[in-house]
């Protein structure tokens, strides 16, 4: 498909999207998690994607009864999965997408996910010169399945939130897409 016609920019996820990181970021939650006897099953964890991994964390504590220090626990995982970056490798039918309009429209990364990890994977699938910005779990209060990274990562683009098309791959990033005014693109389809 092609999206000159019909849309103004292009905004991806990252996580699932771009790159084919899930499983990773998975052993990554398990391996932290068991070190403070909280449980994250796989289907809850699909089902998460694009929640900030803070917010994951106080979510688990809260409805399994366990304390701990949210950001300690957060930077844990994450230096976790920085371990397995070697591992991550492209999504190539999406990132075949994102280079075949490089430089026709406007796109942008809206993501979950740490601004550093979500970087460091595009450098990783030498893709991070494609992308005029990267809107991060840091650049909004509020997280998928809200609009407002979306919506962040248009008004940086300066385009209306109509004329934009997501690619995402979770059901909360549709939603959140939906919600923002934009057309999505469920990437899970495209593999």
């Amino acid at each position: 498909m092609n999206y000159d016609h019909t849309h103004q920019a292009l905004i991806f996820d990252c996580d699932g999207t771009l790159t084919d990181s899930m499983p990773l970021h998975y052993v990554a939650w398990v391996q932290t998690l068991q070190r403070y006897g909280i449980e994250f099953p796989e289907e809850r964890f699909y089902a998460m994607g694009g929640v900030p991994t803070d917010k994951i964390i106080r979510i688990l504590c809260e409805e399994q009864a366990v304390s701990g220090d949210v950001v300690q626990i957060a930077a844990e995982k994450e230096a976790a999965f920085l371990l397995t970056l070697a591992d991550v490798t492209a999504n190539e039918p999406v990132c075949a997408i994102a280079r075949r309009h490089h430089g026709k429209l406007p796109m942008a990364v809206a993501s979950g996910g740490i601004r550093s990890v979500v970087i460091d994977q595009l450098i990783k699938i030498e893709m991070h010169d494609y992308f005029a910005t990267v809107v991060a779990a840091e650049d909004t209060r509020r997280h998928k399945p809200e609009p407002d990274v979306f919506l962040e990562a248009a008004r940086r683009l300066g385009v209306e939130p109509s004329g934009c098309v997501v690619f995402e791959d979770t059901d909360i990033g549709l939603l959140a897409a939906r919600r923002a005014g934009m057309d999505a693109v469920d990437v899970r389809t495209l593999r």
